[in-house]
């Protein structure tokens, strides 16, 4: 699943209000031809939101974020997230998601992080807060002895970096919110979500191919 997502090249971080958007949303993203979505849990719609996708729209790969702890993961695997992310490395949130064989994405920050998250035999991380912790500099010197490790930089990304990011060999995929502001969903503009979401996929082709 997580490969599904690299070879997307971006994922949509989602702060929803009111779980009845999502929905439009998800078909929003589906026009802009991204068919998957990190839905946070930073708001009390999180849950449903993922419930009303998940439900109606089965062909996007639906997340959930911000997972703080295991009570959100097990409430947001049961409403239909098919993987988990976390702003950082939460051991008893990776520990259940692989108990129940769940994609989990650690946020990492250090290369202390990166080791513990190794030493769970997970190789595709968050790299968070990826600008506001020295950008693509910062991924690069912080990437170079782990090889095997890919990286999924959120936080900062947007439509102007995402290419430098997304030439980086040590990248999965970027996360970002600039495709699904809250502003947008919140006023119903889901045909400007659509015509961001096709820049920056036509981002991923130009670099990726």
């Amino acid at each position: 699943l997580l490969e599904k997502l690299g070879r997307l090249g971006v994922v949509p971080v989602v702060k929803i209000e009111r779980p009845e958007d999502a929905v439009e949303l998800g078909r929003a993203l589906l026009a802009g031809g991204l068919p998957c979505a990190e839905i946070t849990f930073r708001t009390a719609a999180a849950e449903e939101a993922i419930q009303w996708i998940s439900s109606s729209l089965p062909e996007i790969i639906v997340g959930a974020g911000t997972v703080l702890s295991v009570d959100q993961a097990s409430r947001a695997v049961s409403a239909g997230a098919r993987f988990i992310v976390s702003p950082g490395f939460n051991p008893k949130v990776v520990d259940w998601c692989l108990q129940n064989e769940i994609a989990v994405t650690p946020g990492v920050a250090t290369p202390t992080e990166i080791e513990m998250a190794l030493d769970k035999g997970l190789n595709i991380l968050k790299f968070f807060p990826a600008e506001a912790l020295g950008g693509i500099g910062m991924l690069k010197a912080i990437a170079a002895p782990y090889g095997g490790v890919k990286f999924i930089p959120t936080g900062g990304i947007n439509q102007d970096n995402l290419a430098d990011y997304l030439a980086q060999p040590c990248v999965h995929c970027c996360g970002g919110s600039w495709l699904v502001k809250a502003s947008l969903i919140s006023a119903g503009r889901f045909d400007e979500i659509t015509q961001l979401t096709r820049d920056a996929i036509s981002v991923v082709r130009r670099v990726r191919g």
